[in-house]
């Protein structure tokens, strides 16, 4: 026990180091950068290690010293992703007003009123405490302000985008054409389109709010916590958007707080294939 009292502050060191490690390779991963990155720290650790074991001092100190150097390369060759990542905090619940929150939903029902009157299929998911980070790496960056005239645009049949799903993060579109994982549930109704499936799949596995519109009958329905609403009216869909993204209560607990940091893999695992959304 005593070993254990002397060297506490040791295990919560290495336990921060290596999440922190984690996060920066999820976000970094995929990016043009990446690769030179992951090359340079590969360099790194070699000398390091060479280093160490033949006691080189004047390579220790110039490795020291390179390493605030290196930090300042890595901010300028990521200075993409660092933008976005302060750009998303910016747009997180907890720093949403409840009337922001509220013109947000306002865009979303007037998309699905539209789009249900003529008929064109919609699949939209929002992004709430989950990352989803899984999915939106295979979708096209989109990165504006969610309007009904752009959502529209995407989701127009003759658009290269529209197959596929659309990803919302606070008030703006982060990706378009991405593609859900589809509920391996059994049970489920014959009639029940792609798109359908990849809503119940999506929010099985995140915390995410997902929108569905019907591209043969025009019916809407959403998507939370595993759970597929059919045939709502917009009153309806307005209701529950408004008691889940407004009204909600914050994230409790221990495996909420970790989903949130790493987004769904951190604790989901063995995942069914995606498929792209497709009616």
């Amino acid at each position: 026990m005593n070993w254990v009292r002397d060297n506490w502050r040791a295990f919560v060191e290495i336990l921060l180091l290596a999440a922190g490690i984690y996060y920066c390779i999820r976000l970094v991963r995929g990016t043009r950068g990446a690769p030179v990155v992951l090359g340079f720290l590969l360099v790194m650790l070699v000398l390091t290690s060479l280093t160490l074991a033949l006691n080189l001092e004047v390579l220790r100190l110039l490795l020291r010293n390179f390493l605030a150097f290196f930090a300042i390369a890595v901010i300028v060759i990521f200075q993409p992703e660092v933008r976005r990542i302060f750009a998303n905090l910016g747009s997180l619940p907890f720093f949403a007003s409840a009337r922001e929150t509220r013109q947000n939903i306002e865009v979303l029902i007037k998309t699905v009123e539209r789009l249900s009157d003529v008929r064109i299929g919609m699949l939209v998911a929002i992004e709430q405490t989950i990352q989803l980070q899984d999915v939106v790496e295979s979708g096209v960056p989109v990165d504006c302000v969610a309007t009904p005239e752009i959502l529209e645009t995407i989701f127009f049949p003759n658009n290269a985008m529209h197959d596929g799903g659309v990803i919302i993060q606070g008030d703006r579109i982060a990706y378009a054409a991405c593609i859900f994982p589809l509920t391996q549930k059994p049970g489920l109704s014959a009639s029940l389109g792609t798109r359908h499936r990849a809503a119940i799949g999506l929010s099985e596995e995140t915390d995410a709010v997902v929108v569905v519109v019907s591209e043969e009958t025009g019916a809407i329905s959403y998507a939370h916590k595993g759970e597929l609403v059919r045939n709502v009216s917009i009153e309806q869909l307005r209701d529950f958007l408004t008691s889940v993204l407004v009204h909600a209560p914050p994230p409790r607990g221990v495996v909420e707080w970790v989903r949130s940091l790493f987004g769904r893999s951190a604790v989901h695992a063995g995942l069914p294939a995606n498929t792209k959304p497709g009616s």
